[in-house]
């Protein structure tokens, strides 16, 4: 390759890094639970996001599991995490804005 190209070269990969940058393909967002069935979170005074729009993690959702005890046999366990009206809730956002991790509950010490 030239040496003429990467002057060229370095202001393309530079204009792409800026695009990544400004798409903000990731951010942390906190919101609130306004719903569990049909599951919606309120972002802000605008924005409520609906179940569509979100994806849980295990932290947030009932799920079952299997544990087996030293020396028994394997038992499955339901763990009861699923959200509640009220809780706040931190998330992760994707997609540029299109869909929302829910990553786990936030929790205001006493």
């Amino acid at each position: 390759m030239s040496a003429d190209f990467a002057p060229f070269l370095n202001d393309v990969k530079r204009a792409a890094v800026e695009a990544v940058r400004a798409s903000k393909p990731f951010a942390l967002v906190l919101g609130t639970v306004n719903s569990v069935s049909p599951l919606k979170v309120q972002i802000d005074q605008k924005l409520e996001l609906t179940a569509a729009q979100l994806m849980l993690t295990n932290a947030v959702r009932d799920h079952s599991v299997y544990i087996t005890p030293e020396g028994g046999e394997k038992k499955k366990y339901k763990l009861h995490y699923g959200l509640k009206t009220g809780e706040r809730v931190i998330l992760l956002r994707a997609d540029g804005g299109q869909k929302f991790i829910i990553l786990d509950r936030v929790v205001t010490p006493a």
